[in-house]
């Protein structure tokens, strides 16, 4: 089942856009904000982006560019707005496809058909000195050993992994993984952080070397391929 992220802050349009895609097959996550949108993106898996163009806080232009750097995801943007500098930016920004409002059922289904086929490639893989990580199917191994982690700490491996070199506060990783407004104290973070080294070590990969304790702030995954 393909997962497409709605991102609209009209919930009205992300209701029907799921009534028309839900039936036939695709699993549709709603997302009111390009901010919430990117958030979801850095920790899950999605195959296709429906992004409205006029959203307040962060426009769909700048969230496409800023979609674009977490992940390579087929995005396709809404808009009313049909002047041809507008498309040309959108495009320009890195999105597939660009469909005006108000659309026909059919036209919508065939333009994302379309994309999916377009830019359909194998499962992604992220390789990092023998670690082979399948966000797809949520698989972490390690020289051909599977590393068996919760649903969390799949999530927090990913993004570290994802994001080298980049520090990671305590409440940074618990909105990533967690999402807002969840009430999770500081500890459980490094419970979680524990526990994937622990595991990392049993595998026989060095988890101390590269999953870094930056103190008084968070944590770190170091280090180049």
């Amino acid at each position: 089942m393909k997962t497409i992220l709605l991102v609209d802050d009209e919930s009205r349009m992300m209701d029907l856009l799921a009534l028309y895609l839900t039936p036939i097959g695709f699993k549709c996550v709603k997302k009111s904000s390009a901010i919430e949108a990117i958030r979801f993106i850095e920790t899950q898996p999605a195959d296709l982006v429906l992004l409205d163009v006029m959203m307040p806080e962060m426009d769909g232009w700048t969230a496409c560019k800023e979609l674009k750097k977490v992940r390579d995801i087929p995005i396709i943007m809404l808009t009313a707005r049909s002047e041809k500098p507008d498309i040309v930016k959108g495009l320009k920004l890195g999105a597939d496809d660009y469909i005006l409002k108000p659309f026909d059922e059919e036209e919508l289904v065939a333009r994302i058909e379309a994309v999916l086929r377009r830019t359909a490639t194998d499962e992604e893989f992220i390789s990092f000195k023998g670690l082979i990580l399948k966000p797809d199917s949520y698989e972490l191994y390690f020289e051909d050993k599977e590393v068996l982690l919760t649903p969390k700490e799949f999530a927090m491996v990913q993004l570290f992994i994802s994001n080298r070199n980049k520090v990671f506060s305590r409440d940074h990783l618990i909105e990533s993984v967690w999402g807002y407004g969840v009430s999770i104290e500081d500890r459980t973070i490094d419970s979680h952080v524990r526990n994937i080294r622990e595991k990392l070590r049993k595998a026989g990969f060095s988890a101390d070397d590269y999953l870094l304790t930056v103190w008084g702030v968070g944590y770190k995954w170091t280090g180049k391929e």
